[in-house]
């Protein structure tokens, strides 16, 4: 549940790759407990907002700001030590090793042990907890094959278990729903769902919009690395600059 606690800040924030400019002069903010969507065509910015949010880009201008104090170009170590985590786009995971044996490095984390109060416990039953709870049927064994055998839902499932393994208070989930089914999205939302009801704060990237919009409280619309609208889904979308962005112009 949303409330009036603002959780991340981001201020006049820019990237520049040489002569190209990636993001321009982007400002919000986030609350905590909200579901965000940034969303926009391809190529407008949206995965190198989230890089630079979480210190894998050195920002070219401007600052983040996560419960009141600055990360701007951070390492991206540091950020995760405060309590931000996030998904890729592209999935790497160690392929040779089963899905649960993927979650030594979250679960070996310094933010897992300090959390923990120095006892890393059963990381094992942790793992194998944390996959059956992002959809991993434990009775099938998945959990137990390596990863390279995986279809891509089971990799994006491993992908969000990581991060969530992580205990985070900010999730950023970049295009989570990428390459699924509908029955497999169908069949994440619910999990999302609940990370909000336990009291996450969430931002999503994503091109899924029907499905997006059916959990957002919020939309950030980008183009060519500007913000052009933000606001609820169903308002943004009624913007010409945004159908324009989407579609072209007539």
């Amino acid at each position: 549940m949303m409330n009036g606690t603002v959780l991340l800040e981001v201020y006049k924030l820019s990237k520049s790759f040489g002569g190209v400019h990636a993001v321009t002069l982007l400002n919000f903010e986030l609350h905590k407990g909200e579901l965000l969507g940034i969303i926009g065509p391809n190529g407008s910015g949206k995965t190198t907002t989230v890089n630079l949010i979480t210190g894998f880009v050195k920002a070219t201008s401007g600052r983040v700001v996560y419960k009141g104090q600055e990360i701007t170009s951070w390492a991206p170590y540091r950020i995760v030590r405060l309590g931000i985590a996030r998904t890729f786009q592209m999935v790497k995971p160690f392929y040779q090793l089963p899905a649960f044996k993927n979650m030594i490095i979250p679960l070996y984390s310094p933010r897992v042990k300090q959390l923990a109060g120095g006892k890393y416990g059963d990381r094992n039953a942790v793992a194998l907890d944390l996959l059956e709870e992002v959809g991993f049927e434990r009775d099938a064994q998945v959990a137990y094959k390596v990863a390279s055998v995986l279809p891509q839902g089971y990799l994006k499932r491993l992908e969000l278990a990581k991060a969530i393994a992580l205990q985070p208070d900010l999730l950023i989930l970049d295009e989570l729903f990428s390459g699924l089914s509908l029955a497999e999205v169908a069949s994440i939302v619910p999990i999302i769902e609940k990370l909000l009801q336990e009291g996450k704060t969430i931002i999503m990237i994503e091109h899924r919009l029907k499905e997006l919009f059916r959990i957002a409280s919020r939309v950030i619309v980008l183009n060519y690395g500007m913000k052009i609208a933000e606001g609820p889904p169903d308002k943004v979308m009624e913007s010409d600059e945004v159908k324009k962005a989407y579609l072209g112009s007539e």
